[in-house]
């Protein structure tokens, strides 16, 4: 199956998603954010705690179905008597719910600023490797 992948994601997380039905995760880094706005609702994406760099054949990973999904940016100003200065954060939420784990079989794409894709074999959990 091909799936989007999101990369770097924290073992707490994975593991948080794993013992609960339901969880939602906020990405702010660019390569997962892009990955997202190819995600809708009813999707289902791969999620590894290797780096971008790391992603290769035989990576673990969770896959998880795409609940909702929403994008979001916050605005910040500082300032003094010399100077405003004006700060925005574009960050993603998506709320996933936990389906199974994967190996990651091939990687298809992982060009910078485009979804990461990659195909995966789905892990029964009665398979013991």
């Amino acid at each position: 199956m091909e799936y989007i992948a999101l990369t770097g994601i924290a073992d707490s997380v994975i593991e948080t998603l794993k013992n609960h039905n339901l969880r939602t995760i906020e990405l702010r880094s660019p390569q997962n954010f892009f990955s997202v706005l190819g995600l809708d609702a009813g999707d289902f994406v791969l999620l590894t705690s290797s780096r971008l760099q790391d992603l290769s054949n035989g990576t673990m990973g969770l896959v998880a179905r795409v609940v909702q999904k929403q994008i979001s940016t916050h605005s910040l100003i500082m300032g003094n008597d010399l100077y405003i200065e004006e700060r925005e954060a574009t960050m993603a939420r998506i709320q996933l719910k936990c389906k199974c784990m994967a190996r990651v079989r091939d990687v298809l794409s992982k060009e910078i600023g485009k979804p990461v894709v990659v195909d995966v074999l789905e892990i029964s959990c009665y398979e013991a490797r």
